[in-house]
């Protein structure tokens, strides 16, 4: 495999396990988080697919946000279904913009983004948004701890 294969493989596979946490979480504890400050369940989820698609458009522009919006912004919170469901249009784009670069690009192109003091190559700047879903679904993992629920198996 080379490092492009590899990279949408990781997106693929970290996706494929969140799933797997997320549809394991109980309908009654969607809203449920540990601490007033925290993300509820369902507002993490949502905060991953919103992040993904947020990140799409640094990619494109290179670093800049600029006053972008995701289109999930505002989308009333339902269910686990409805918000992959709503995220996928946008989860196929940037597959298929990722499928699109070089070799070449992932290692010469950077992502700067000023206000955060980010100057990384974009191969780089790719696995770390695979990593912020990971980090996520590993606190979800922890809230569902706390709650003494079910917790999917993620390693398959």
């Amino acid at each position: 495999m080379n490092a492009k294969e590899l990279l949408i493989l990781n997106f693929e596979e970290v996706r494929r396990r969140s799933i797997k946490v997320w549809k394991t979480i109980a309908e009654e504890n969607l809203y449920w988080k540990p601490d007033p400050a925290a993300m509820n369940c369902i507002e993490m989820i949502r905060h991953v697919l919103e992040s993904e698609n947020i990140y799409h458009h640094i990619i494109l522009h290179r670093g800049e946000l600029g006053d972008y919006e995701s289109p999930l912004t505002g989308n009333p919170y339902t269910t686990i279904d409805d918000e992959l469901k709503n995220a996928q249009p946008y989860r196929e784009k940037f597959l298929k913009m990722v499928h699109s670069f070089s070799l070449k690009e992932l290692e010469e192109l950077y992502i700067t983004r000023k206000e955060k003091k980010q100057h990384r190559k974009l191969g780089d700047y790719l696995l770390r948004m695979a990593y912020h879903e990971s980090v996520h679904t590993g606190q979800l993992l922890d809230y569902l701890r706390t709650l003494k629920a079910q917790r999917a198996n993620i390693w398959d």
